[in-house]
């Protein structure tokens, strides 16, 4: 969606600065989603963009989380979407199959780069590790250049701060809010990979080392962080309001993304040094293949649980049509694919 809003649409960057932009960001610790709106507003607008940006593409899912925990707290339920997610899913395929075919173009100019991708493609469907993917196109591209100094210059970069942080992060033995704060900022400064990995992390702070949480309303926090619009980690926002109500989750939510903001601030002067040196450059071009590598997994994977029937392949047709032939915003898409889930589902034509 990004990419078609702001290359396509509004030709703010170019496909190759957005790529950049991308495997950059997949490099960091934290949410991409987040992240690479933080970069885009960066780009776009200094560092009142870089704020404004990642605030904006927060909010509105942390307030919705916010209103869906205040429901589980006071009527011990949460809201059915499954209707919304039958007819939202086969968009956000034609989304993504758009957004790999336009980027695949940019990325894939040199059969190395190509093959590159086919094989992260390949292993990635056999079930390799996302993280270990990327960061082994990167070491391709600098085993190509055989700079032996970069890897542990880009390794103490990246990871050296992040062992001072979870330190700090101990948790004290009953609640408090700077507790929980300090357990979600160890949260989003080291964590890589799916809401997944976010789930495992909160386990085991939350349930067993803190027992703040119950199995079950855990579960209940990381299933409404998966399926309401916006980034994953306002699960963040639900527990926080779970343990502390608003100031809870205002607690949360701050603590969780903060080092996204932090990330990005120390990174983003530094995309133009990679993509000019001679040195880095491949390795950049090598982690853009990968990262356009995982899209197509992550579509074909969305693919198998997404078009179960003749309505959902048909609505992942036409949006793809659609995106193709015009230049209309995608959330007109996803909210025409969420009328049609309530639509199928009303009129009984699938269970």
């Amino acid at each position: 969606m990004m990419r078609h809003e702001f290359v396509t649409r509004r030709a703010w960057l170019t496909d190759r600065r957005f790529l950049d932009l991308l495997g950059v960001t997949n490099l960091i610790p934290g949410p991409n989603s987040t992240e690479m709106a933080i970069h885009l507003g960066r780009e776009r607008a200094g560092w009142r963009g870089l704020l404004g940006a990642g605030v904006a593409f927060i909010a509105p899912a942390a307030v919705m989380v916010t209103v869906l925990a205040w429901v589980y707290v006071e009527f011990g339920t949460t809201p059915a979407v499954t209707w919304v997610l039958y007819g939202v899913k086969p968009v956000v395929i034609a989304i993504v199959a758009q957004a790999i075919w336009g980027l695949g173009r940019v990325v894939v100019r040199r059969w190395q780069t190509g093959l590159l991708a086919a094989v992260v493609i390949v292993l990635g469907l056999l079930g390799v590790n996302e993280l270990l993917l990327l960061f082994g196109g990167g070491a391709v591209g600098a085993l190509v250049q055989r700079p032996r100094w970069l890897t542990g210059r880009l390794s103490g970069v990246l990871f050296a701060p992040l062992a001072s942080v979870g330190a700090a992060a101990a948790a004290p033995t009953s609640f408090s809010l700077l507790g929980m704060a300090l357990l979600f900022l160890k949260i989003g400064a080291v964590l890589y990979g799916s809401g997944y990995v976010l789930l495992a992390f909160l386990r085991g702070d939350f349930v067993e080392r803190m027992g703040w949480l119950t199995e079950t309303q855990l579960l209940d926090a990381v299933a409404i962080g998966q399926v309401t619009p916006g980034p994953v980690f306002t699960t963040a926002t639900f527990i926080g309001y779970l343990l502390a109500g608003v100031p809870g989750a205002i607690v949360a939510t701050i603590a969780i993304f903060l080092p996204s903001f932090v990330f990005v601030a120390a990174v983003h002067p530094l995309v133009e040094r990679l993509r000019s040196s001679s040195v880095t450059a491949p390795i950049l071009d090598a982690v853009n293949a990968a990262a356009v590598g995982l899209m197509t997994v992550v579509l074909v994977l969305l693919g198998r649980s997404a078009l179960v029937d003749v309505p959902t392949v048909l609505a992942a047709l036409v949006a793809l049509a659609v995106l193709i032939v015009t230049k209309v915003n995608s959330l007109w898409l996803i909210l025409a694919g969420a009328a049609l889930g309530a639509g199928v589902h009303g009129l009984g034509v699938v269970a």
